[in-house]
């Protein structure tokens, strides 16, 4: 990967934050390996356990990535870069033990099975702290280990209906829109996001007496959690808020505008960038308006000031308007889409687009770091893994020499 020259770059030699850690992640789609990832990002060792069909999103394709049996799905080419792979059926004989031998030297455990099913495998907490007491156990669920839907499983879709955020995306109901879902898995993502973050606190809090523990996230929970202002906004007044198309439920002007030749955003975030605003526009009226004198005041007056701002800015190009809030310092863009925003200047200034080559795929375009560490960088070392690909030096880690890998792999266990 490209360095970035206007930052500190660390030698090639200072080991990642988490060089060493070893993770085994029996987890699978999302939430999960959106997790794993991120920590492999930042070194960890993160050793991916698939079923014997692999994980399920290596068949969530088209887009699809090379042919024949290597055929791989860019959904899951997305979250298992820096990752080496484990074929392992549990459910035969010989399964359990193998996991049981990983587990033993790994720091963190991460998987998304239903509840109760490590019970039935005879691996329930008590079992887990008795084969490896540092261990951190991140479980990954769709609606947590117990109450009413405690059994339930989680998709993405279904909670964001669930846990509201659907209620407060799309159009409103006057203007003839509906509830939506966010344009990616994004109750998924929060969950990885909160189950890093938990990881990392858990193997901070091992402490002296090194002990590790167990870490539940749902994926229900976490959505919940990143309703913050909506949230709050209920809480305080006691009335669900409702869908408000690109419109800032807090703070006016904050949405995208209509120009001639386009569509802008434009987020008005304080009151002296609301003051260059109304220059920007040559609407000066506007900033000594009382009903627009405050944010408070436009909140409750927008439905007076935003056809105003329309009509004006509906009478010239984007660019030029760009143009003009960028000289006065307005936060102000494009609405791009996701090949045009990879192509932004700052985009590529900030390698969020990123080439790792894959040894049978070839090469493989990938979403950037989304963090820089000046003393020890996280990097992206390797392609998403081959089902399998590792199966036999994982194995030999843990302590099986050549012969019982053999009977393993003869018996349908790898």
């Amino acid at each position: 990967m490209a360095g970035r020259p206007d930052r500190p770059v660390a030698s090639v030699e200072t080991p990642a934050p988490l060089a060493g850690l070893r993770i085994v992640d029996c987890s699978t789609v999302l939430a999960g390996p959106y997790c794993t990832m991120l920590l492999a990002d930042l070194g960890a060792d993160v050793v991916k356990v698939e079923p014997p069909e692999g994980d399920g999103t290596r068949g969530w394709g088209p887009p699809w990535v090379g042919e024949g049996e290597h055929r791989t799905a860019a959904y899951y080419l997305a979250v298992n870069r820096n990752k080496r792979s484990i074929r392992l059926d549990l459910k035969r004989p010989g399964g359990m033990d193998v996991l049981r031998r990983l587990l033993a030297g790994a720091d963190v455990f991460v998987e998304n099975f239903r509840e109760g099913a490590l019970r039935r495998f005879e691996l329930g907490d008590g079992a887990l702290a008795e084969l490896n007491p540092r261990l951190v156990h991140l479980s990954i669920s769709g609606y947590g280990p117990d109450g009413p839907h405690a059994t339930r499983p989680g998709y993405d879709f279904v909670i964001q209906a669930e846990a509201g955020l659907m209620s407060i995306t799309g159009d409103p109901d006057e203007v003839g829109g509906h509830p939506l879902k966010v344009g990616v898995a994004i109750a998924d993502v929060v969950t990885g996001l909160h189950g890093a973050v938990a990881v990392l606190a858990a193997l901070a809090g091992r402490g002296a007496d090194g002990r590790g523990q167990r870490i539940d996230v749902s994926i229900l929970e976490a959505t919940l959690a990143v309703l913050v202002n909506q949230a709050q906004n209920a809480f305080v007044t006691g009335r669900a808020p409702g869908r408000r198309g690109n419109a800032h439920p807090n703070i006016v002007p904050y949405e995208t505008f209509a120009t001639a030749d386009g569509e802008i955003a434009i987020a008005v975030g304080s009151e002296r960038q609301w003051l260059r605003f109304c220059a920007a526009l040559d609407l000066p009226g506007l900033a000594d308006d009382p009903r627009f004198a405050t944010n408070g005041d436009r909140v409750e007056h927008r439905d007076a000031l935003r056809p105003l701002i329309a009509e004006r800015l509906a009478g010239r190009p984007s660019a030029e308007w760009l143009a003009r809030f960028d000289a006065a310092e307005v936060p102000a863009g494009p609405i791009n889409d996701v090949v045009s925003a990879f192509a932004q200047p700052q985009a590529r200034a900030r390698d969020m687009d990123v080439t790792v080559e894959h040894p049978v795929l070839g090469p493989i375009r990938q979403v950037g770091l989304p963090f820089t560490l000046s003393g020890s960088p996280a990097t992206i070392r390797s392609a998403p893994p081959l089902l399998g690909e590792h199966t036999d030096e994982i194995l030999a880690e843990a302590g099986l020499d050549a012969g019982a890998i053999a009977r393993l792999r003869a018996d349908g266990v790898v």
